[in-house]
């Protein structure tokens, strides 16, 4: 069993799919798990969920989009919070949408660019001073398995996904002589909105049925099957444990053994 009792956890996109899942797993392990997101009423009706399975704190709202709403959440935290920790941190939101690159208009690259490279630096290089106090840090980053191959259809995102795992990388060889880990979970096919938001736009872009993409997505998966939420959960809930002590700079797919090459 992991325990984090004790430890205090920030995690982005927590109002659906894999980051709700997330927040649910460290909460029923005894974190007190706070959330940040854009939409106010969400953050509201997670959070009621939340605290049905364990300690959490509140919600922070700010828009990844607009790295100063960012900034601003997190240093109204500390402003009225002084002295408090986030010992686990974990990257993540919503994905560009779906599409060719070479169709991208130059404001898409910029805002994707803005949502997870500069929001996701923005939160991090705030957090970590209390993780060194602490002698405790885990940041890990919800990316995609497009990090080793793009996958058709995300051109965008399989652009800046790329860029966060640099990001990540460099920053687990800084952040290493401090304890503080920081690591990439790459979630394979997931029963999650966004994924079913490419599927549509799949199965419109080839004339076929939603369920034709589907099938396909799983005749390339050897486990045969889409994975949940939860599985990606409980993997960033060993990384965020100090089970994961000596693991660091690792981008870690989790799906079902699609990934021929790492």
């Amino acid at each position: 069993m992991i325990d984090l009792s004790g430890f205090r956890a920030l995690v982005g996109g927590a109002t659906q799919g894999i980051g709700k899942a997330i927040a649910i797993q460290l909460a029923r392990a005894g974190a007190e798990v706070w959330i940040i997101g854009r939409n106010e009423e969400k953050l509201n009706k997670t959070l009621a969920e939340l605290r049905q399975h364990g300690k959490t704190g509140e919600y922070l709202v700010a828009d990844y989009d607009l790295p100063a709403s960012v900034a601003h959440a997190i240093d109204s935290f500390f402003k009225h919070h002084p002295g408090k920790v986030f010992h686990i941190l974990v990257n993540n939101t919503g994905g560009p949408a779906p599409g060719p690159l070479i169709e991208a208009e130059v404001d898409e690259l910029i805002k994707a660019f803005n949502r997870h490279v500069i929001s996701f630096h923005t939160i991090t290089t705030r957090l970590v001073k209390g993780m060194i106090t602490a002698g405790y840090g885990r940041i890990i980053n919800i990316v995609s398995t497009s990090v080793y191959e793009p996958i058709p259809g995300l051109g965008v995102s399989n652009t800046i996904r790329g860029a966060v795992a640099s990001w990540a990388k460099t920053l687990s060889f800084e952040l290493a002589p401090f304890g503080i880990t920081v690591n990439n979970v790459l979630p394979g096919y997931t029963k999650t909105e966004r994924l079913t938001e490419l599927a549509n736009y799949l199965a419109k872009e080839k004339g076929v049925s939603l369920q034709e993409v589907f099938s396909q997505w799983e005749s390339n998966i050897p486990m045969g099957r889409l994975a949940q939420p939860e599985e990606i959960a409980n993997a960033v809930l060993f990384l965020a444990s100090p089970l994961a002590s000596y693991i660091t700079g690792v981008s870690l797919p989790v799906d079902g053994g699609r990934m021929k090459k790492i």
